[in-house]
């Protein structure tokens, strides 16, 4: 039996909103929820936040913090997922952060991403999980690509309750 799709986990018992925020996977994520017809029924908005002012400004990640890591960390990750939430007035709220490609300036030798999932419980705390993966052997777009998957793919597993 296939598992329901994101929209039917969205719009059942318990309704969530959704809202995105994304850097390595500028706007995938975003473009994938947005083809399902019905979206505007959970989901809100997004954000692509490229740079550490974006992510500071619109997304209320921790600067010192951010600045630190390049901007690609868990907890950058759950921040922006937190922050676009909030931004959005969403309850649910996917992130995703990394290297699309090697970058030595950064140590960075094989590209790797983190997405996080946060979402508000009514008492006002957040249930947050995360993730990274590495993306050996991938071009720029390859690893955007099988980020937005796995972004997608942990979202859907987050919903059905199996994380």
């Amino acid at each position: 039996m296939p598992s329901p799709s994101l929209k039917t986990l969205l719009v059942s018992t318990p309704k969530r909103t959704l809202a995105v925020a994304e850097s390595l996977t500028s706007g995938n994520l975003q473009a994938r929820v947005g083809a399902i017809s019905g979206a505007s029924h959970f989901f809100i908005g997004g954000i692509t936040a490229y740079t550490l002012a974006a992510k500071v400004g619109l997304l209320g990640v921790d600067y010192a913090e951010a600045e630190a890591c390049d901007c690609v960390s868990e907890s950058v990750a759950r921040q922006m997922a937190r922050g676009v939430a909030e931004r959005f007035g969403a309850n649910l709220g996917v992130a995703t952060t990394g290297y699309a490609e090697p970058y030595a300036e950064q140590g960075v030798i094989v590209p790797f991403a983190w997405w996080a999932i946060a979402e508000r419980q009514a008492d006002g705390s957040w249930t947050e999980t995360s993730g990274r993966l590495t993306c050996p052997e991938l071009n720029r777009v390859g690893v955007q690509l099988r980020v937005t998957d796995a972004a997608w793919e942990a979202l859907l597993k987050y919903l059905n309750g199996a994380d």
